[in-house]
């Protein structure tokens, strides 16, 4: 019984079904189970033990491997699968080219997927060290990233595309002419994408940095693709176009290392001779008595209306306003006390009155 059952299976597995007999067949059958379970043991084995390794290490390609190994799509071992069982049957010509063209499709795509994680994971780890070095870098990686996978995804799709046959160098040149109607009817939003990139490499400021442009002023909070917002003093956010922004006169107090400041004051006329001489002193010494401040000079400046005026300027070195406001404040205070002492007046506005007397005797008469 068990070698007429034997006879048959080996009759069976003879059998011819698309030019090939089942016997190779269930091998190419078995072929694509063992070699998918065997890539995907393979590349969950290589995610932990890698991943494991990377806790104890601290660079940053072991880092990028990993990520790029849990990226690896099921579907692409089914497709490598399905051409490393192929190759053991015969099949008609249509159906190699298919499985090959399958094959170096689901390659492709896997490359790009890859190769779009290396960059994702190179632009976010270089956006974390810069963060705190350099905002305007950070701001403008959402730009560079998204060029970089645009072209990578465009390679990728011609490349597929030169696969399956078509004239890849036809389709270029009409991707030309098209690219130059598209950029005429959007020229507005790609000259603040450009703009963008512009902030990127020249730095003219960057986030967190107190700018004024024109007659808006406030901190910079937000350096997009298309658009730059700045949270203005009283609170409203003020948004401007990158292109527009760059085309203004725009001064960024984020740069200041430290703040000139210039102050005149003035007393009465009816001051001494030798009050007079002493007040540049006065001042002087209350510009020195304040911590992170460098005298520059002060000079009785000229004649006013009503006052004789003195020219002061000083330099706060910290380019924070509320310092600079807390020392201009305490320097008021010292010159106030100073004068008080000394008995020194402030002059304010003042109107003379004329009073016309009419000849009392012209009067009477």
């Amino acid at each position: 019984m068990s070698d007429g059952v034997t006879a048959f299976f080996k009759e069976y597995l003879q059998l011819n079904f698309s030019g090939n007999s089942v016997e190779l067949w269930l091998l190419a059958i078995s072929i694509i189970v063992i070699t998918f379970l065997v890539l995907k043991l393979i590349v969950g084995l290589l995610g932990r033990r890698l991943g494991t390794i990377t806790k104890r290490t601290g660079t940053l390609i072991d880092d990028g491997i990993v990520h790029m190994i849990k990226k690896t799509k099921w579907w692409f071992l089914i497709v490598v699968s399905l051409f490393a069982g192929s190759s053991f049957v015969a099949l008609p010509d249509r159906f190699s080219a298919f499985i090959h063209s399958a094959l170096v499709i689901a390659l492709l795509l896997q490359l790009g997927i890859w190769a779009n994680t290396a960059l994702r994971f190179t632009l976010e780890h270089y956006r974390q060290q810069k963060m705190q070095e350099d905002a305007a870098s950070v701001t403008a990686l959402n730009a560079i990233g998204l060029f970089a996978s645009a072209l990578l995804w465009l390679a990728i799709l011609l490349l597929a595309l030169d696969n399956l046959g078509f004239n890849v160098t036809a389709l270029i040149a009409g991707l030309g002419v098209g690219g130059i109607a598209v950029a005429l009817a959007v020229q507005n939003v790609l000259g603040d994408l450009f703009a963008s990139l512009s902030i990127l490499i020249d730095k003219p400021f960057v986030v967190g940095d107190f700018i004024i442009v024109d007659d808006y002023l406030g901190s910079v909070e937000y350096v997009g693709l298309k658009t730059t917002r700045v949270r203005s003093l009283s609170g409203e956010q003020l948004v401007f176009s990158n292109s527009d922004l760059l085309k203004s006169r725009l001064r960024n107090y984020g740069r200041m290392y430290e703040r000139r400041v210039a102050f005149s004051i003035g007393v009465t006329y009816q001051t001494s001779r030798e009050n007079l001489k002493q007040i540049p002193g006065i001042i002087q010494a209350a510009i020195e008595a304040q911590d992170r401040t460098r005298f520059d000079r002060s000079h009785f400046a000229n004649y006013g209306d009503f006052s004789l005026n003195y020219e002061t300027v000083y330099y706060v070195m910290d380019p924070d306003y509320n310092l600079y406001m807390d020392i201009q404040q305490a320097i008021n205070l010292f010159i106030h006390e100073q004068f008080e002492q000394a008995g020194i007046e402030f002059a304010y506005p003042t109107q003379t009155l004329l009073v016309k007397r009419e000849n009392p005797v012209s009067a009477i008469s």
